[in-house]
């Protein structure tokens, strides 16, 4: 178990954060439909690589934070305000997005697919605060403990969940692009939902903490 739970927590959250449309995973499924499969596959290989390298970051620190109580209570209220505000602003705020993908993204490099993925990962800072909460959460709960077999267990989990993802972008984009438009027309109910969720679990745990309960 000290392998497989966290394999599997690895996996199954890594899917949640990238399974939505996002720029990783449209590119690759643009790079497929103009270039071929193969070189999809190359560019996956590059961004997967730099989700290698932010995922392990991210335990790192949040191993550092695990071990300072007084830190992962301050991150839960930092957390808490900002999944909060997030919740507000797309449930009431922002404006409804229109959903047609554009069929217009230029990729301008042919030669270099996985470098092209190395770098529209790297931009990418959502996974490193993501998996930091997600891991410091878990460890909370004993469901995680930042021991190496553990770190890597997680580590090999978010790849092979990440590489799924984007290959089921690659090879069923025409299948499920309908579906795709769906959820992109309904991303900020997706979005504020999903964040209204994690403020409502952080506010929780915010108060056991303080109330003892």
């Amino acid at each position: 178990m000290a392998y497989i739970l966290p394999l599997l927590f690895g996996f199954a959250v890594s899917v949640i954060g990238i399974l939505p449309p996002g720029l990783i995973n449209m590119t690759a499924a643009r790079i497929s439909l103009q270039d071929g499969r193969n070189r999809a596959m190359m560019f996956t290989a590059g961004a997967v690589l730099i989700i290698f390298f932010q995922t392990y970051l991210a335990l790192i620190f949040a191993r550092y934070i695990d071990a300072h109580q007084n830190v992962v209570i301050l991150l839960r209220e930092i957390g808490f305000g900002i999944f909060a505000l997030v919740t507000v602003y797309f449930l009431f705020i922002a404006k409804k997005p229109k959903g047609k993908i554009k069929e217009d993204l230029k990729i301008k490099s042919k030669k270099s697919r996985f470098f092209l993925g190395m770098l529209i990962s790297a931009i990418n800072f959502f996974p490193i605060p993501y998996y930091v909460f997600v891991s410091v959460t878990l460890a909370s709960f004993g469901y995680f403990n930042f021991e190496p077999a553990s770190v890597y267990s997680f580590v090999l989990g978010v790849v092979l969940g990440s590489f799924l993802v984007f290959y089921t972008y690659i090879a069923f984009f025409n299948k499920i692009q309908h579906k795709t438009e769906f959820i992109m027309k309904n991303m900020n109910i997706i979005i504020g939902s999903i964040t209204g969720v994690i403020s409502v679990f952080t506010l929780y745990n915010i108060l056991k903490y303080y109330f003892k309960f």
